[in-house]
């Protein structure tokens, strides 16, 4: 609706949500080979794929057509449902297409629950996703940030987004010195907005040629990053790389818009322009860790 998705690091990041007799499985337990196990009223509700879902809630929004997000119609579809059933979304929305009018239902959803700030991004997290699919539907392929930690002596990141940096270096032979982290609400107006939430990072290019940035862009990329880089002609900044973390929940909202455009082959700015950077498939994290 255009009116207004090492080895794997985590049989953690939990196949199911408790939700409706499903049992969930901690980080200890998932470590230690117990699985969840369905009770069979869970086993008769339609599942909700929520990496699938989070892809859509990023991608349609900024589409100029109706096209549905691959693989993600389903899971959108019974959101939406269980949306309108709250009289939060109008059924004629009811499509499949997580556009604007989704998102600013989903924001209100969130809101209800007393959520603020990005708990309240618009974009379906673990814990309210949980709450919605109560009775309704279940939960798999769940995406949790995690906890706020450092990279580097002073910049803050979450979890996953601190993986997805160590692989990126894996991958590269090379360090990564970061320029500005995550989680820095008008920390540096040039980034209007998108570093507010999680997920986001500027790095360091300081003595790379051109050729060395433009491999670093492309193994970010690789593990699941939109990234750029960056050129003091596009705006009031150095030289440096951006990277956004594809599918991390706790992104801001001008962040949410950069992954969408970055889907949809543009360049991330305010000028939505044709993407300049390094060609890859497009893959999310968890993507990428199901690959390796």
């Amino acid at each position: 609706m255009k009116l207004p998705k090492y080895a794997a690091a985590a049989t953690a990041a939990v196949a199911f949500v408790s939700i409706a007799g499903v049992t969930a499985v901690s980080a200890a337990q998932a470590d230690s080979g117990h699985k969840a196990v369905p009770s069979a009223d869970a086993a008769a509700l339609p599942s909700v794929n929520m990496e699938a879902l989070v892809k859509a809630a990023q991608i349609d929004p900024r589409r100029a057509d109706n096209k549905l997000t691959p693989g993600a119609k389903a899971s959108v579809l019974l959101v939406e449902k269980a949306l309108a059933d709250k009289h939060l979304l109008d059924k004629k929305w009811v499509d499949g297409y997580f556009g604007t009018t989704t998102t600013a239902a989903y924001t209100k959803y969130q809101k209800s629950l007393g959520y603020k700030g990005l708990s309240a991004n618009g974009l379906p997290g673990k814990s309210s996703l949980a709450k919605l699919g109560a009775g309704r539907f279940t939960v798999n392929h769940v995406i949790v940030p995690g906890a706020k930690v450092k990279f580097g002596p002073k910049y803050v990141v979450d979890t996953r987004t601190q993986k997805m940096l160590l692989q990126a270096q894996k991958v590269l032979h090379r360090k990564l010195v970061l320029d500005q982290g995550s989680y820095n609400p008008g920390g540096d107006p040039t980034s209007v907005g998108t570093h507010d939430g999680g997920g986001v990072v500027d790095i360091n290019v300081k003595g790379m040629s051109a050729a060395t940035r433009t491999s670093v862009a492309k193994a970010l990329r690789q593990v699941g990053f939109a990234a750029w880089v960056r050129n003091p002609s596009q705006g009031d900044w150095p030289w440096h790389i951006h990277a956004t973390a594809i599918n991390d929940t706790d992104l801001s909202v001008q962040a949410q818009h950069q992954i969408g455009d970055y889907y949809l082959g543009k360049n991330g700015l305010a000028n939505r322009g044709k993407d300049d950077g390094p060609k890859v498939t497009i893959r999310t994290w968890e993507e990428y860790l199901r690959l390796h």
